[in-house]
């Protein structure tokens, strides 16, 4: 897979996870200060993967470009921890839930890897 192709994939996996993401938390959001609180952190970080991501492209230098990098990677993890915490108390469809987490996990190696690609260090 060559460059392109990896970046264009990157980015349907990111849009494509951020809408499920979406989805999932319109499935779930009924009263309940918990849940509205960390739907809404769920969802800012699962949308900021993708968004940085396209920023990355726009960026104006190679170290611009890995911080963005970075803060996609970052993003992504927190993404786990907050469906770890909706895993963990049990909100939501269980399945989903873990499809989602395993997505976001994914996504955060792959992000890694990019990372140390980038940095030289892998």
């Amino acid at each position: 897979m060559d460059n392109q192709e990896y970046k264009n994939l990157l980015l349907r996996r990111t849009k494509k996870f951020s809408i499920d993401v979406i989805n999932f938390a319109d499935d779930i959001l009924q009263r309940g200060l918990s849940k509205r609180i960390v739907l809404s952190q769920l969802i800012r970080s699962a949308t900021s993967i993708g968004a940085n991501i396209i920023e990355a492209q726009a960026a104006s230098s190679r170290k611009d470009f890995i911080n963005f990098i970075h803060y996609a990677l970052k993003s992504a993890n927190e993404t786990c921890y907050w469906l770890e915490l909706l895993k963990e108390t049990t909100r939501g469809d269980p399945v989903v839930v873990e499809h989602l987490l395993r997505e976001a996990t994914e996504l955060s190696k792959l992000l890694g890897s990019s990372v140390l690609a980038l940095k030289g260090r892998k």
